[in-house]
């Protein structure tokens, strides 16, 4: 299933519970263990239908006869049982307990394995917050069905059936006023069971609009004070935070008024049962004995079905769950690494031929059409040209972030189709123009740009980037936190951190997108010095709108409306190029 295909996709899933069966897979590893929490489910249900034995053998034979040994041996045996179905219960519950997390915990890491592997177009048409929705109150819900609710689930079948069984032996006559009784329990949870379900998805997707308008409102915290919309984001948020409480009020009405009337039409139905069954025992019909056990019986197996209307709707809300996940863990990227990849030279020579793209999301308007360019190793090309030129498109090809509509892209002679992703991309390395710190310290965010880099290659490269120095002062030096997206950095900082990763990472292709560009006039000329340095015999791709950059650019490639207008240098542009000349007296004027 493609990117679009999921886009497509309703995002209220219908909650067939035959969509729980594709996570029965993830049962296999745990096998043993399951068939251990059936053994136990199975022992603790037989014991409680024991003890339905041993109420009509206390009742008859021990308050009949008035027999205070036999009274004693009915407690013995019923206190055995108990222990019995204690400790049965105990290996129960533990056992799918297991099961149910290291499932889910299995479950979890396959959806976020599948989602980081997407390429770039399917988060253009799939919101983050429905994403991380999927991922934590989605598997949340399977988390709660698959180690509780199917364990009550089963429990409450092993005990229905035995105990009808039983009733059927104890009382032919009193089962069958049963049986006439069983179509008014059934039918009302069948027809609020509807409503549940549908209320349920409702209150599921209110949820992920909740988190949804979080996750982006709080990435943009920044924008959003700047703009002082607190008290309109608070609105909106308190108005889905309504939605949502009042779907799950909906919901939850539903539900009690399903479950309060499963309870009094099954214990209506037994009272009306154990009046008919006194009659029995004072006509001689049947004895006392009998009817306790048929009345314990009856007690059971409507237990097991109020606890099966309930199990029911968790169910149903876990198959919308899991037909999200499902959803998810079929999804196959777009851009993926052919099966057999080739190796390339790891020279850098760079070749668009005839390069035509448009973005999923704006078919009708190439972004870059007739893109024909040759960058032999070791050369810097800038590429200049008004907003919207299609300058950092080239980027996202380069990394094969999107594969070229037609015409074709290669490093060093091979496709970067016949490349695999992370050897294409362990060849590159990005400055962008405004580069993301994770949560953690200096020293881990440098390490991103090579995972296995020892502390003195974190160092080199720190120093490398001119970061070392603001990096020493800073409170743990390297081992300081920098805070949620490296809030505690300055702009440059960030950009300087940024560059020690492409640095540590010693590609053979830079991509520099604005490298400079939140830099102050003191810091700049140590950073292009740093990046002259790094840029030495590697292929290299500049974004740039500083002259000081685009000048000791080797080619200078003017892009506009997503095609090459002029290639030269500096002067060659500016002698022939009407629009390059402009660009540069507007950088002029800038720089002046």
């Amino acid at each position: 299933m493609s990117a679009r295909a999921m886009a497509a996709l309703p995002m209220r899933p219908k909650g067939n519970v035959n969509d729980l069966k594709p996570i029965l897979h993830y049962l296999r590893p745990y096998r043993l263990q399951a068939i251990g929490a059936l053994v136990a489910l199975f022992i603790t249900s037989s014991a409680v239908l024991a003890m339905g034995g041993g109420v009509r053998y206390l009742v008859d034979q021990g308050f009949g006869k008035n027999d205070m040994h036999l009274l004693d041996q009915a407690f013995w045996m019923l206190l055995a049982v108990t222990v019995l179905l204690a400790v049965a219960t105990y290996a129960r519950f533990y056992l799918v307990s297991w099961v149910g997390e290291k499932m889910v915990a299995d479950i979890r890491n396959d959806v976020y394995r599948r989602v980081v592997a997407m390429h770039i177009g399917f988060f253009e048409v799939t919101r983050t917050g429905e994403l991380i929705s999927r991922l934590t109150t989605d598997t949340t819900l399977l988390q709660t069905v698959i180690g509780s609710s199917v364990s009550i689930a089963a429990r409450n079948i092993l005990l229905l059936l035995g105990g009808f069984a039983l009733l059927l032996f104890t009382s032919a006559k009193l089962t069958f006023y049963v049986l006439l009784m069983v179509p008014i329990v059934v039918l009302p949870i069948i027809i609020l069971g509807r409503s549940v379900r549908g209320l349920g998805r409702e209150a599921q997707s209110r949820v992920a609009d909740v988190s949804a308008h979080a996750e982006e409102s709080l990435n943009a915290i920044r924008t959003v004070q700047s703009l002082a919309l607190e008290p309109y984001e608070k609105s909106r948020f308190a108005g889905h935070v309504n939605a949502a409480l009042t779907a799950a009020l909906a919901r939850i009405r539903s539900r009690a008024l399903l479950t309060a009337l499963v309870i009094f039409l099954v214990f209506g139905a037994i009272a009306t049962v154990l009046w008919a069954g006194g009659k029995d025992v004072i006509n001689g019909s049947i004895t006392g004995g009998q009817l306790s056990a048929f009345v314990f019986y009856s007690v059971i197996v409507a237990g097991a079905v109020g606890a099966l209307s309930e199990v029911v709707a968790d169910l149903q809300r876990a198959a919308g769950a899991a037909e999200r996940i499902g959803e998810l863990l079929q999804m196959v990227p777009e851009i993926a690494s052919p099966v057999a990849s080739q190796i390339p030279k790891g020279e850098g020579h760079i070749a668009f031929n005839h390069v035509a793209f448009s973005y999923p999301t704006r078919r009708d308007k190439p972004a870059i059409h007739d893109f024909t360019l040759d960058v032999t190793p070791g050369k810097t090309v800038a590429l200049v040209g008004p907003s919207g030129a299609g300058k950092t498109t080239i980027f996202q090809l380069l990394l094969r972030f999107y594969d070229p509509v037609s015409g074709q892209i290669t490093f060093d002679g091979v496709d970067l189709r016949e490349l695999s992703l992370e050897q294409l991309r362990g060849l590159i390395g990005i400055v962008p123009q405004d580069p993301v710190m994770f949560s953690g310290t200096a020293r881990e965010n440098i390490r991103l740009g090579k995972i296995d880099a020892t502390d003195d290659e974190i160092v080199a490269a720190a120093r490398a980037a001119s970061a070392l120095e603001f990096l020493e002062r800073l409170p743990q030096r390297l081992d300081t936190h920098l805070g949620e997206k490296g809030v505690q950095l300055s702009g440059g900082q960030r950009q300087r951190i940024a560059i020690a990763r492409a640095v540590i990472r010693n590609p053979r292709l830079l991509l520099l997108d604005e490298a400079t560009s939140a830099l102050d006039s003191e810091n700049e000329y140590l950073i292009q010095q740093a990046l002259a340095n790094l840029m030495q015999g590697r292929t290299t791709f500049v974004i740039a709108h500083r002259l000081s950059t685009i000048t000791k650019a080797d080619q200078i490639v003017l892009m506009n409306d997503g095609h090459i207008e002029a290639i030269g240098t500096h002067q060659e542009l500016l002698a022939k190029s009407p629009l390059y000349a402009r660009l540069a007296e507007l950088q002029f004027k800038t720089a002046a």
